[in-house]
């Protein structure tokens, strides 16, 4: 493919992989073996769903990254990644869910050539694309080799954007507006849910005008009633009833970058305590968006939200954000810093987190949240502009 056609620059990759190297190098590592496809896709642009096989990227200390994966799979990282065809390598199909060889023999001969034999090798253990047999044949082909753990090594190195992300986020942005707003007008008494996320889907795949919309990493979370108590439920066949609120938890998607929004609707006259609750997030939103400044930490986002819950009686647990970016299923997080009273990570100018302060009560859901942006002076930005309220249709 070459760089000339790839997503981003030839700067972008390079200093990817500068802050990539010299994260190995204080971990004390030769190579890094990556299997999750969003640091994959990070390094060496590759983008497939082929992530229920074994597949990964290889770098070490010098040259390009090489690709590894499903011989089938390698004619498409021909196609998306920026390295030459030297750097891009498939197996055989005999191995692909084997009971007699295992991918990882493939890998090991491909690491023994590239001098690795005994080289200090860093893997993804904690990591839903890295499994213990995998890691089980790999070390047992690799006997001299140590392997270490080195989970969300790339992905902390992620957690800064560049300007040319940016850019991407605020593309999904646009969607994620155009996909909230048409669950929100959608949405009425008698419409199975079913139909309403066919909607949904139809509104986020077709983009915003030239900026064509891609898959989500996470489907749309849809729940109503006493379902929207709970998070991460889905959809069913059910009719939408007067007298429920449904929360939407959605993203545009757009090169596979995401800018998650939600949104709450009530069909009805909404329940007092509902009212007050929601005068308490959107408060609390405001405070933590004030507190998500360079400099600060992300305990420190999280503190000042819960401070306005704790003046409105208000009692929450659990963390409130994340870093969000380049995503594939089954996540659009990024699995490193969390906006939480315990999480010290301090904030940097180009940092982007999907702050969500959900509020989860006995019988109903009210989500409202925002991606938002990390700036060189003053407090943090949101990507999107729909109107922070509770949205009610009789």
């Amino acid at each position: 493919m070459g760089l000339q056609n790839a997503p981003f620059s030839a700067p972008e990759y390079t200093r990817r992989i500068a802050r990539t190297r010299a994260a190995m190098d204080k971990a004390g590592l030769d190579a890094i073996f990556v299997t999750d496809p969003s640091n994959q896709a990070w390094l060496t642009g590759y983008d497939g769903w082929s992530f229920y096989v074994h597949q990964g990227v290889i770098l070490t200390m010098e040259g390009e990254p090489v690709w590894w994966g499903r011989y089938m799979d390698s004619i498409g990282a021909g196609r998306t990644c920026w390295m030459g065809a030297d750097s891009i390598h498939g197996y055989a199909d005999n191995y692909v869910q084997s009971t007699v060889r295992h991918p990882m023999q493939d890998l090991a001969g491909h690491l023994r050539r590239l001098g690795l034999a005994k080289a200090r090798i860093g893997v993804e253990m904690e990591n839903y694309y890295y499994s213990a047999k995998a890691h089980e044949v790999l070390k047992t082909e690799l006997p001299d080799a140590r392997l270490a753990d080195a989970t969300a090594l790339v992905n902390w190195q992620r957690l800064v954007k560049s300007g040319e992300e940016i850019a991407f986020i605020r593309n999904a942005a646009k969607i994620s507006e155009k996909v909230v707003r048409t669950a929100i007008e959608k949405a009425e008494p008698g419409l199975r849910k079913n139909d309403l996320v066919a909607e949904i889907y139809h509104a986020a795949i077709t983009g915003v005008d030239d900026l064509w919309g891609d898959y989500p990493a996470i489907v749309p979370l849809t729940p109503s009633g006493l379902d929207a108590t709970a998070a991460h439920l889905t959809w069913n066949g059910d009719p939408m009833r007067a007298g429920e609120a449904t929360f939407f938890e959605l993203s545009g998607c757009y090169r596979r970058y995401h800018a998650p929004l939600c949104r709450t609707v009530y069909l009805g006259t909404p329940p007092a305590e509902m009212r007050e609750a929601e005068k308490a997030q959107i408060e609390g939103i405001e405070a933590g968006l004030d507190a998500a400044r360079a400099g600060n930490r992300t305990s420190d986002i999280a503190n000042a939200f819960l401070g306005v819950l704790k003046k409105y009686g208000i009692k929450r647990e659990g963390r409130m954000g994340y870093p969000v970016g380049l995503s594939y299923p089954p996540d659009w997080g990024e699995r490193t810093a969390s906006i939480r009273t315990e999480d010290d990570t301090v904030l940097e100018p180009g940092m982007v987190f999907h702050f969500m302060p959900a509020l989860w009560m006995e019988s109903w859901g009210l989500e409202t949240t925002e991606t938002i942006l990390i700036t060189e002076t003053g407090p943090a930005q949101a990507f999107c502009t729909i109107e922070r309220k509770l949205f009610v249709k009789p």
